[in-house]
């Protein structure tokens, strides 16, 4: 069974690390039996009525358990772990639903609308309906977030991952079968371009970071050579203690 767990608006502008971080650092709070399948981070809309410290994202933390006798127990964790490392100032919010919850199709949209206009946190309190949706300080206004990150990740087809499969430990350049490996598809969207071989190479510029598409990992790149492919997307300075 999946969870979706989203968080969001954790951190302050003073503080050395950011809501990415929040939902990755949440690994160690699992429990025997769980697995981290991917964290997601979700871009949402940046418009001067928005309050948000750096570039309005949040992310979602996306688990594997045995049975749905576990989803107290994550919520349980979730909470501790929100309270535990959001910063002094910061708003956060914090969301929890399983997959087939019939909430799920009202978070999408709800999601997908939160990327396009403001919403409120009434808005995100009547999107989620019956599932957990939850304010830890502040304004409590990180449930706009969490909520959004939950939808947009359940529909699989938004944000990129900021953990998955070790992605961090992979070098600048790795070979199209490396990634196979790790269930990361490497994708043209050049018109021309054939499909990447597995012995090509990638390079990654340092900042290997797949899209969710089609609810899996996607990694979209460019020719660069024979042989030779440039992953799309770079690093921000800016970014550098958010995820």
């Amino acid at each position: 069974m999946l969870v979706y767990i989203g968080f969001d608006d954790t951190d302050s502008v003073t503080s050395d690390f950011g809501t990415g971080k929040v939902a990755r650092r949440y690994k160690k709070s699992l429990p025997a039996g769980c697995k981290i399948r991917g964290v997601v981070r979700q871009q949402l809309l940046v418009d001067p009525a928005i309050p948000y410290t750096s570039h309005n994202s949040s992310a979602c933390v996306i688990v594997e358990c045995p049975e749905s006798s576990y989803f107290d127990v994550l919520k349980s964790a979730a909470i501790a772990h929100i309270e535990n490392m959001s910063v002094s100032g910061s708003d956060p919010g914090l969301c929890l639903v399983a997959e087939g919850d019939p909430a799920l199709p009202a978070l999408e949209v709800f999601g997908v609308l939160s990327t396009r206009k403001v919403v409120s946190q009434q808005d995100a309190v009547e999107a989620a309906g019956g599932a957990h949706l939850s304010g830890h300080g502040g304004t409590n206004g990180g449930i706009i977030g969490a909520a959004a990150a939950v939808g947009l990740t359940a529909s699989g087809w938004s944000g990129r991952f900021i953990e998955f499969e070790d992605l961090r430990n992979f070098p600048q350049r790795v070979a199209v079968a490396e990634l196979l490996k790790k269930n990361i598809r490497v994708v043209s969207l050049d018109r021309d371009a054939c499909c990447p071989r597995p012995e090509d190479i990638v390079d990654t510029k340092g900042w290997l970071r797949p899209r969710l598409w089609g609810h899996e990992a996607v990694l979209p790149v460019k020719p660069a050579g024979d042989g030779l492919w440039e992953s799309l997307g770079e690093k921000r300075n800016p970014d550098k203690k958010k995820t």
